[in-house]
C-alpha cells in the first residue's frame, strides 16, 4: 500500500467511521438512559404495591372501600395517618424522579401511571383531609402539584 491509499483510507475513516462512532455512542447512551428510567419506575411501582400490601393487611381501616369509615379509634387514626405519610413519601419520591416539564412520549405514559395514583387517593376526603400535616416540609413543587390535584378531583366530584 502506497501512501496514498493510506491517506485516503483515514479520510474515509474520518468522515464516515468518526460520525458512525458518535451515533453509536449516543444511541448507547439513550438507550442506558431509558433501562435507568424504566429501572427507576419499577423500583418505585414496586414501592407502591409493598404499600397496598400495607393497606390490606390493614382492613379496618378501610382503605379499599367505597365508602369511608368516620369513626375510627385513636389508634386506628394513627395508623392511617402513618400509611398516608408513607404514601405522600412515595408520590413525592415519583415526582422527583420521573416528573419533568418536557417529557417524552414514554415519559408522559409512565408519569400518567403515578398521577393516576395520586388522584385515586385524593379522591378519598380522609386523605385530603390529612394532607396539609403530611405535606409539611415536603418539595414545594410536589406540594404544588399534588394540591392541583387535590382542587381537581374535588371539582370533578362535587354533584
Amino acid at each position: 500500500m502506497t501512501l496514498e491509499t493510506w491517506e485516503l483510507l483515514s479520510y474515509v475513516v474520518t468522515v464516515f467511521g468518526l460520525p458512525l462512532a458518535i451515533v453509536v455512542f449516543l444511541y448507547e447512551q439513550r438507550k442506558e438512559r431509558d433501562n435507568e428510567e424504566e429501572e427507576v419506575y419499577q423500583l418505585l411501582s414496586d414501592n407502591y404495591q409493598d404499600l397496598l400490601k400495607v393497606a390490606l393487611a390493614n382492613p379496618d381501616l378501610r382503605f379499599f372501600s367505597a365508602e369511608e369509615s368516620s369513626q375510627l379509634s385513636e389508634e386506628q387514626r394513627e395508623r392511617m395517618v402513618i400509611i398516608f405519610s408513607m404514601l405522600v413519601s412515595l408520590f413525592e419520591r415519583a415526582y422527583l424522579l420521573l416528573y419533568e416539564e418536557k417529557m417524552s412520549p414514554k415519559q408522559i405514559r409512565r408519569w400518567y401511571s403515578w398521577e393516576d395514583y395520586m388522584r385515586e387517593w385524593c379522591r378519598r376526603a380522609d386523605f385530603r383531609t390529612s394532607l396539609p400535616l403530611l405535606l409539611r416540609g415536603e418539595d414545594p413543587d410536589f406540594v404544588r402539584y399534588l394540591q392541583a390535584l387535590v382542587a381537581s378531583e374535588k371539582a370533578s366530584n362535587v354533584p
